[in-house]
């Protein structure tokens, strides 16, 4: 899925739903070329880490702890929270990928 390319939040939930709240914690990026990721956060790490270790990074979103309904086929049935999703990282990529450095994201449009 790549911003690039007009992602939908219908394929922003599709992702969603692929994961699970209870068993871990996620972070939510996008990479150089515009590929819109939803990696687990291994046990213990920080997010700052994860940003170190993630060189091709360009837009990252606050982690989504487990056990809080951010992501899953709950939070991904959730228009709302998709769309403000979708929204703000469309706009953020506008800017974001023709700047260097990574653009941290705590809050949606």
């Amino acid at each position: 899925m790549n911003l690039n390319d007009a992602l939908s939040p219908e394929d922003l939930a599709q992702l969603f739903a692929q994961r699970r709240d209870k068993s871990e914690s996620h972070i939510l990026w996008v990479c150089e070329e515009g590929e819109v990721h939803l990696d687990r956060l291994p046990a213990g790490m920080e997010e700052e880490e994860f940003e170190k270790r993630t060189p091709a990074m360009r837009v990252r979103l606050r982690a989504y702890h487990r056990g809080k309904g951010y992501v899953g086929k709950k939070a991904a049935a959730d228009r709302e929270f998709i769309g403000r999703v979708h929204q703000t990282l469309t706009e953020h990529w506008r800017v974001a990928r023709s700047k260097p450095g990574v653009h941290y994201l705590d809050r949606y449009c």
